[in-house]
């Protein structure tokens, strides 16, 4: 058998080994840095990416009753207006999310809305639109030349009778479908309709979406006034996306056009944002189910009692109905809950005389507030509202206290003591229906919620295959995150170039 002697390696030959070797890391470094940014900022999943706007922000008590007064001005006009009440994407929307209109595709950031049916986003023409964003977003414009599948609607097409309640005095076939929506603080949004494709994702797998898109009729902002003008660029957002219940709405036009099934669900994450949207027929969790009020122009359900602990507050269920609106309103995008007075009292009352020792004392004039040093969750009852079809919102005391002050108050809130036209409105807002699923199926019109960890996956049916898919929880990025990760990125780049060229002149 030949023996092979293997050369002894000199320093010289060690030296260029080691070389070869760390431009080798330094290469593979820089390859796997590189598939990490492409990872990192274009990874999306679900049907809808969405974002909770004070994520993180902690927004005052305040803050959140001035939101929550505004919004339901809007929810309030809506119950005469033909428009059903288009929420404002200024500062009353909660969660919002990214979509794509028209051919080539322009990306627009509208506020997620259960409580509006139409979808609107700022036109071109504006000339008192906000151009930027606290939110950390860019904002656009729509233009329907830029646009190769975008259509103005005539005033004498079906949907235009529908929403203005009958012909427009005047129209003629080239005239434009005109909208407008007039809120009670002064605020004003005035445009047209247009026809577009509107790009969303569609499930296509487990964790996995594939692109769609459907013609949808939106109204083109052309004129704001009041605070959605460009001197409130608080929060703004481009538009706004409805979800409501009538036939102007996204997911009903969605629907007609056997795009979808009229079902969709939402987990919205309150704390950390973002959360589960999805269009179609939830399968897993199973949901318990309540009729919807019919003749509402909201999402109303018939709350049938209130429990306290293990009692039952000895109310009637008359007081729930105000006026012409009857029921209770489940809204995600109002903040707070809003009860009439002769629930508020015996539940404030209730709450409060499970710790007989508490020195209770009103801040600024409307909370009511006290000092708790023990675990609230220990010393305060659970709050469980009940509706038809044995139905139950369990709300816990660290949902329904906040801190203020360096004091607890009860985050319920009095309608009785609201203007005369939301006086006794009972409307639950995120305070009780975050971390919560919530389904939606017009198709059987009922709505129905359960407990639900929304960073976690829900199981879809595709009605058209008959196969099940698993959509995951997503958090969309605002501009400024995407460009802070980007700077990062940018940052270690350089720094592994600046090696490399050292090592070649080495």
């Amino acid at each position: 058998m030949t023996m092979t002697t293997t050369p002894t390696p000199t320093p010289t030959t060690i030296a260029m080994a080691i070389t070869i070797l760390r431009r080798s890391f330094v290469v593979s470094t820089v390859v796997l840095l590189l598939s990490l940014m492409i990872t990192a900022v274009s990874a999306h999943t679900g049907v809808l990416n969405v974002k909770y706007k004070y994520a993180g922000q902690g927004p005052s008590i305040t803050q959140l009753k001035a939101h929550d007064t505004r919004r339901q001005l809007g929810i309030l006009a809506g119950v005469d207006l033909p428009l059903g009440g288009s929420g404002r994407p200024d500062a009353v929307g909660l969660y919002y999310a990214k979509i794509g209109i028209g051919t080539p595709t322009q990306d627009y950031y509208v506020q997620v809305d259960t409580g509006s049916d139409i979808m609107w986003v700022n036109c071109i023409q504006c000339t008192e639109c906000p151009r930027r964003s606290s939110l950390g977003i860019d904002l656009s414009l729509y233009n329907i030349k830029d646009s190769a599948t975008g259509k103005m609607v005539p005033c004498n097409q079906e949907f235009c009778v529908e929403v203005n309640g009958g012909p427009l005095t005047g129209c003629t076939a080239n005239d434009s479908c005109p909208y407008l929506q007039i809120y009670e603080d002064g605020s004003s949004t005035a445009g047209v309709f247009i026809k577009d494709l509107v790009l969303y994702d569609r499930v296509s797998g487990d964790l996995q979406t594939t692109s769609a898109n459907g013609s949808i009729i939106f109204g083109c902002g052309a004129r704001q006034a009041g605070d959605l003008g460009s001197s409130n660029e608080d929060e703004a957002l481009d538009g706004i996306l409805g979800f409501g219940k009538s036939n102007l709405s996204i997911i009903s036009q969605l629907a007609s056009s056997g795009k979808v099934k009229k079902m969709f669900a939402h987990c919205l994450d309150g704390v950390n944002g973002g959360g589960i949207f999805a269009i179609g027929h939830v399968v897993q969790p199973k949901v318990n189910m309540t009729p919807l009020v019919p003749n509402q122009p909201h999402y109303n359900v018939n709350m049938t009692a209130v429990q306290v602990g293990q009692v039952f507050l000895n109310i009637s269920i008359e007081v729930f109905e105000a006026g012409d609106r009857k029921g209770t309103v489940i809204d995600s995008g109002t903040t707070l809950a809003y009860l009439p007075e002769l629930v508020y009292e015996p539940l404030v009352s209730k709450i409060i005389s499970q710790q007989p020792d508490l020195n209770v004392q009103t801040v600024r004039d409307e909370y009511t507030c006290f000092q708790y040093f023990e675990s609230i969750d220990d010393g305060f009852p659970p709050v469980v509202f009940h509706f038809e079809n044995s139905l139950s919102l369990k709300v816990y005391p660290h949902e329904y206290l906040f801190s203020l002050e360096g004091l607890w108050c009860i985050g319920w809130q009095n309608s009785g003591r609201q203007s005369r036209d939301r006086m006794n409105l009972t409307l639950l807002g995120d305070l009780v229906l975050s971390n919560k699923l919530v389904v939606y199926d017009l198709e059987n019109q009922v709505i129905g919620w359960t407990e639900y960890n929304c960073s976690s996956n829900i199981k879809v049916l595709d009605d058209q295959t008959g196969t099940i898919h698993l959509v995951g929880s997503h958090y969309l990025a605002s501009a400024c995150s995407l460009n802070i990760r980007w700077a990062i990125v940018l940052l270690f780049l350089s720094m592994l170039l600046h090696y490399i060229f050292t090592e070649i002149l080495l």
